[in-house]
């Protein structure tokens, strides 16, 4: 009961990860310092993504389920929970790929509307 309970919440806690990881910008747009922590997250979604390296949660969750008596399911998390609602089945390279495109390009929109309005802030009034 409680590796169930402890792989349940891996779960919740990658699924949050990865929205900061790809919606964090927009937090930072209103508390910039929170940069500090979404940069090297975004840095390190997109490096899962185009290396296709399985993020440590995921093995942790599937030890967990294991240790649970259940069945760890095939994939990454990604694969798992995430394909099956955003695209249909099946995880390939190309779509990691794009995937790790979004994020970066999301994040460049923020951060190049967050330099502007820095810059803007700096510039003496007339």
């Amino acid at each position: 009961m409680l590796y169930r309970l402890l792989a349940d919440v891996v779960v919740v806690v990658h699924a949050f990860f990865v929205l900061f990881v790809v919606l964090g910008g927009l937090t930072v747009l209103r508390w910039p310092r929170l940069a500090w922590l979404h940069l090297p997250a975004a840095g390190w979604g997109a490096l899962i993504e185009f290396t296709g390296v399985i993020c440590p949660l995921t093995p942790l969750e599937k030890w967990l389920r294991l240790r649970a008596g259940g069945a760890p399911y095939e994939g990454g998390f990604i694969e798992h929970y995430l394909l099956p609602i955003l695209y249909p089945p099946g995880l390939t390279r190309q779509t990691q790929i794009v995937l790790g495109l979004i994020v970066v390009a999301v994040n460049l929109v923020v951060y190049g509307l967050l330099v502007r309005r820095w810059a803007a802030a700096r510039r003496p009034a007339a």
